[in-house]
């Protein structure tokens, strides 16, 4: 197919692209500077510069490209870390999924582009109730904290828009295997510490089984959800210590989640300590879809170099107290 990927020089794109050209396809791929797309064609790729938020320039870049499928990867989460103020740090990512979604779109119908693929996110969104690991039939949110609600709208936009289109929508867990994943530094440096009790289910995708399942969902997947993580949703409490161990990092830190509010605010700490996990069942089965790092056990010593890491004891449930 003549695949046409926004987005091809972040996180995912820069392990699709390669996936993608070794699988007999044309890529054209687009990233927001030169440097980048320069990238882009030593990966196999045919380079666009493109700003997705422009509509007019997307559908003139897809009707240039005459796809046959359309991979929407593009966010903007390059240095993520103010928390606090959680929908200011994605205001350009919710963008890119509701303005840049709908330009995309737009240029599929007029381009008679049938088959559409997005990211979407799996990490946090569903319904902090109930059983620890959700499915695709389970809902979103009904209550996101407040300063998570913009952020929540622009993926249930996203996905909305992308199944009325009659294509894919895929919740990647939270991507790591990368030198600059988000997560290292505060980790390294102890800024990154277990609140409460640490019960907050995390699901985790390594980049390169994101990337296969994307590749598999454009060649066979039919429309729908699918949650794109591994094998282990786990609790906060378990997998904190095998990455900083993986790091070669100190144990983390501990704090109430009284303190952690009035230091990071309250999205951090319902990351912490309330949202749950996703099941990959549905894309196993569906997409035939197997993980070369089934979970992050495993994943984050292969990615991160100490492979001791793997054995390091989970940190012990707290005495629960009236201060919470």
């Amino acid at each position: 197919m003549r695949v046409f990927v926004a987005g091809a020089t972040g996180a995912v794109g820069a392990r699709l692209v390669p996936q993608l050209v070794e699988r007999g396809h044309h890529v054209i791929g687009t990233s927001r500077s030169r440097e980048k797309a320069a990238r882009l064609a030593a990966r196999g790729a045919e380079p666009v510069v493109l700003d997705l938020l422009d509509p007019r320039a997307v559908r003139d870049a897809v009707a240039a490209a005459r796809p046959d499928a359309i991979v929407h990867e593009a966010t903007a989460l390059a240095g993520l870390s103010d928390l606090r103020h959680f929908d200011r740090s994605f205001a350009v990512t919710n963008r890119l999924r509701t303005e840049g979604t709908d330009a995309l779109l737009a240029a599929a119908r007029e381009a008679g582009v049938g088959r559409v693929v997005a990211q979407s996110f799996a990490g946090w969104p569903y319904a902090r109730e109930g059983g620890p690991v959700k499915t695709e039939e389970d809902p979103l949110d009904p209550r996101p904290v407040p300063a998570m609600r913009e952020t929540l709208a622009a993926i249930r936009h996203l996905e909305r828009s992308v199944l009325e289109a009659g294509g894919l929508a895929l919740r990647y867990g939270g991507l790591y295997g990368s030198p600059d994943d988000a997560q290292i530094e505060p980790v390294r440096k102890r800024r990154f510490p277990l609140v409460g009790d640490g019960g907050g289910i995390w699901s985790f995708v390594h980049l390169d089984d994101a990337a296969a399942a994307t590749v598999l969902a454009l060649e066979r997947g039919d429309p729908g959800i699918y949650n794109v993580v591994d094998d282990e949703p786990a609790p906060v409490r378990d997998w904190l210590p095998v990455l900083a161990a993986s790091l070669g990092a100190k144990r983390p830190r501990r704090l109430p989640r009284w303190l952690a509010r009035l230091v990071a605010g309250e999205a951090p700490v319902v990351l912490m300590t309330e949202i749950r996990g996703a099941s990959n069942a549905k894309a196993k089965r569906e997409l035939g879809w197997t993980l070369r790092h089934p979970t992050w056990r495993e994943g984050f010593p292969a990615s991160y170099g100490d492979e001791r890491a793997a054995s390091v004891t989970p940190i012990g449930r707290p005495e629960r107290n009236a201060a919470g």
